[in-house]
């Protein structure tokens, strides 16, 4: 299998008529319909590629897009039959990686993923300072050393490391780990960056790459 590719339309044939070619073409396809149900399903599984519909029963395809990429990565190809609404899908930079206008030829949408997917291989971010991240695996590497890093850790050390030297309050980090809102103490960042400092250690000894900044957050300075 190529990988997993999750399909979200709630049109059923069509559905089926993508998750038919997609086999064909060695991925392991997924279906959802409902909007409500893709971000939870993202956070789970952590799909290679998603096929996304703008327009869905539950939560439209712009506002599940954005709140994707408040914590991942993964290629976003969305899909909508209106095409005045293309120049806004560009132009809201919600962070989709193409898009395809209905109606369209599944093989064309195989070609379309084939490409997405060639592009983000070089999306891993090339070894700054010894560090490499691959947003779709939520791998990171340093100095040639996987970090095993759990979701929550990976995507502190990506909003961080994105944004070098920037400062990041508790609440900040907080807000991007946790776009739900849950109820999350300060402690509890305190505790995820304590274990992520911890494991850079075994990989980096003696350097400080995230940083405390007294009474405001943390940063991200590499060495």
């Amino acid at each position: 299998m190529r990988g997993k590719i999750l399909v979200v339309e709630d049109e059923p044939r069509l559905a089926a008529l993508l998750r038919d070619y997609l086999e064909k073409a060695g991925y392991e396809p997924h279906c959802l319909r409902d909007g409500i149900e893709v971000v939870p399903w993202v956070r789970e599984q952590a799909p290679g590629l998603i096929l996304l519909d703008l327009m869905l029963p539950g939560k439209d395809g712009v506002e599940i897009c954005k709140e994707i990429r408040s914590f991942s990565g993964v290629p976003i190809i969305m899909v909508t039959a209106r095409v005045e609404e293309i120049d806004r899908l560009l132009g809201l930079e919600l962070g989709a990686d193409d898009y395809i206008c209905k109606p369209f030829s599944p093989r064309e949408v195989i070609a379309r993923i084939k490409a997405v997917l060639r592009r983000a291989v070089g999306q891993i971010s090339p070894g700054i300072h010894g560090l490499e991240l691959d947003k779709d695996r939520y791998k990171a590497i340093l100095n040639s050393r996987d970090l095993d890093l759990t979701a929550v850790e990976f995507q502190l050390l990506q909003i961080l490391a994105s944004h070098p030297g920037r400062i990041f309050s508790r609440r900040q980090l907080m807000d991007r780990i946790y776009p739900d809102r849950r109820v999350v103490s300060d402690r509890t960042i305190d505790s995820h960056v304590k274990k992520l400092r911890r494991k850079i250690a075994v990989a980096a000894p003696g350097e400080d790459w995230v940083q405390s900044v007294y009474s405001v957050g943390y940063k991200y300075e590499a060495p």
